[in-house]
């Protein structure tokens, strides 16, 4: 029981966001934004935490990290709608022609008032607001047009080591901590292409539930591939028909990650606080927030959710291959 009792405790401090501050009232420049929620809410997302949602979370991720100092990029501008030709061929953005195909309709019809960087980052705050659980994210609007596509190699791989995924994130200044709140991510994700075979398959066994499962499920020894073996960037998962990244498997390990992995396994609020902080913090990759407006208010409050951590049925804390005491 040490593992429950101490991680429980471990209560992290939430980082410091330089920004915009979280009112709720509603800033007259924001009101044509509420039809356009309504609209996304309703027709790109269907009212439900289901494939639009999460598509629509991985793409502000993919679009965002695209900067770097000593690469350039233009990081949250939308430059992967814009430039897709050349974005969507990096080998990690495998995939997200799908989502494209399903926001891009969207995307065309607000262009006239919504810049393709703001439109993905007001899309993906959207995208948590049916996953039970996950925080409000904080919106900012006034991102000007991209005027290039992103580097390519930006975008960290499932099978990239723990040094080059924690290097590529500190270029951008976020800390081992802020990258594993941003993992949580994967608590309401699925992979389409990782193994050839299969498609949406999730990584933890709640997909539609933003709760700790993730970060519990990844803890437990693998036994078992939810379809072929030998696929690169994928280990064995110890819960039948999900998926375990292999990134995320040492994350979950490493010496430099691994407490604040584990502290999130039995910390649902802690978990939530962090991860909104950071994709947050991650929406202003590349601007200029002195330019920019905040519309925070016009973000619902996610559906709220009792988390309560849990095994999976046969399994108990002797399954657990921990690395911090």
């Amino acid at each position: 029981m040490a593992f429950k009792n101490a991680l429980s405790a471990l209560i992290f401090a939430l980082p410091l966001v330089l920004g915009l501050p979280g009112k709720r009232a509603l800033n007259p420049k924001c009101e044509f934004l509420l039809p356009i929620r309504d609209d996304l809410l309703e027709n790109l997302f269907d009212n439900e935490c289901g494939d639009g949602a999460h598509g629509a979370l991985r793409l502000i991720f993919h679009d965002a990290i695209g900067i770097s100092p000593t690469a350039g990029g233009g990081g949250a501008d939308g430059s992967i709608a814009v430039f897709n030709a050349t974005e969507l061929a990096f080998p990690a953005n495998d995939g997200l022609d799908d989502v494209l195909a399903n926001v891009g309709p969207f995307l065309l019809k607000y262009a006239d008032v919504l810049s393709p960087g703001d439109f993905i980052q007001f899309a993906g705050a959207l995208s948590l607001v049916n996953c039970a659980g996950a925080p409000r994210v904080k919106f900012a609007l006034g991102r000007p047009q991209p005027t290039a596509a992103s580097p390519p190699n930006l975008v960290p791989e499932p099978f990239d080591d723990v040094t080059s995924i924690l290097e590529r994130f500190a270029s951008v200044g976020f800390s081992p901590q802020e990258v594993i709140a941003l993992l949580s991510s994967h608590s309401i994700a699925g992979a389409d292409t990782v193994d050839p075979t299969l498609e949406g398959v999730p990584f933890d066994s709640t997909p539609s539930t933003f709760d700790t499962t993730i970060f519990i499920e990844v803890l437990l020894k693998g036994f078992v591939f939810p379809g072929t073996s030998g696929n690169q960037g994928e280990v064995m998962s110890a819960v039948n028909g999900t998926m375990r990244l292999q990134s995320d498997s040492l994350l979950a390990r490493d010496s430099r990650t691994a407490c604040f992995w584990q502290s999130f396994a039995t910390n649902h609020d802690q978990m939530r606080a962090q991860f909104g902080a950071g994709v947050f913090k991650m929406s202003l990759l590349g601007q200029n927030i002195e330019k920019m407006t905040d519309c925070s208010a016009v973000i619902p409050e996610p559906i709220s959710l009792n988390d309560i951590p849990t095994f999976p049925p046969q399994q108990t804390l002797s399954d657990i291959q921990q690395s911090v005491s």
